[in-house]
């Protein structure tokens, strides 16, 4: 099953919704999983290490808890490389990826993360969505980009990150990732057996129309590889989460590296978590390393859109609507 964008008769459709007083919503379709949150610690500057450590955490994930094997494992935002604008390029690799189109195994020799998460994601009979890792792109471009694999160890979604990281707090945090970083330029979604699921990486949470056009087009979650610091943390991790959820009535699922506790690196909030469709946090760690299981219930959300109906509500006559998609895709 592949990522995509909406198709054109799908543009259509929904545009022609968009201007009446009652747009629909893309029918609700899918089935309930078993998720495991992986909140990786220990990063460093060896990205072998790095590796490994992911390998061990989702082998253990693999197992399961007490009620089952998780359907999805999902890994932080830049997990094989420190975080740092000055050490993406170094730890940067090609992704041979053609969207619409499937990434056999075997073409991923020339990127070792690739090649540890789709053996991980083959070997341990999950879906995988792969972090983020800093991605060598055309132009000798520089992506922040999270694939995401199938159980057969299959790349069949990659999403770039589109809205980057530039910050600057007084008495806080500046950060900028467009030093280095490009941003992507497409919306991706990916087709999976329990349903629609959704892709954005830490800052696009920031960026309500992401998750609105997700919804609106038939995703059951959104997932979120993230790494917020301890800043932006406290104010808004579970703000941004709870309100992207509340407002699509969809799960949300943010994913952090551990809190590192010494060195000058970058410190990250943690918390990983799931938010379900109401606006309540369901299920979070706290700042260690460790792992979250959870699930998604496909029942939840069709009761809070039963309850409180607001996705055929909406005035696209009053207001104007979100654009669907990338003009031309």
């Amino acid at each position: 099953m592949l990522s995509r964008f909406l198709s054109s008769s799908t543009r259509r459709r929904l545009s022609t919704s968009l201007m009446s007083s009652a747009p629909t919503q893309a029918k609700l379709s899918g089935s309930s999983l078993r998720l495991a949150l992986i909140q990786l610690g220990g990063t460093g500057p060896t990205k072998q290490t790095n590796l490994s450590l992911a390998r061990n955490k989702i082998r253990e994930a693999a197992k399961g808890d007490g009620n089952g094997k998780p359907d999805l494992i999902v890994l932080p935002e830049i997990f094989n490389s420190p975080y740092a604008t000055g050490s993406f390029r170094h730890y940067a690799e090609t992704i041979p990826f053609t969207r619409g189109q499937v990434t056999e195994p075997s073409a991923l020799a020339g990127s070792e993360s690739l090649v540890m998460l789709s053996q991980a994601a083959k070997e341990e009979g999950v879906w995988l969505v792969g972090g983020s890792i800093p991605e060598l792109g055309p132009e000798d471009k520089i992506y922040n980009s999270s694939p995401t694999f199938n159980r057969d160890g299959q790349l069949v979604a990659l999403h770039r990150k589109v809205h980057l990281f530039d910050i600057d707090i007084p008495g806080g945090i500046t950060f900028k990732e467009s030093d280095t970083l490009t941003g992507g330029d497409r919306l991706t979604m990916v087709e999976t057996e329990f349903g629609n699921i959704a892709i954005g990486i830490c800052y696009d949470v920031r960026f309500p129309e992401m998750a609105q056009i997700a919804a609106r087009a038939g995703a059951i979650a959104m997932i979120y590889p993230a790494a917020f610091n301890t800043t932006t943390g406290p104010l808004h991790w579970d703000l941004l989460q709870r309100a992207r959820a509340v407002d699509n009535q969809f799960y949300v699922i943010m994913c952090s590296p551990a809190r590192a506790t010494s060195g000058d690196g970058y410190k990250a909030w943690g918390y990983s978590g799931v938010t379900d469709p109401s606006g309540k946090i369901v299920a979070q760690l706290e700042e260690k390393e460790g792992i979250l299981f959870a699930e998604i219930d496909v029942e939840a959300i069709a009761k809070a859109r039963a309850g409180i109906p607001v996705t055929v509500q909406r005035r696209f006559d009053v207001y104007s609507a979100t654009e669907e998609v990338k003009k031309g895709e």
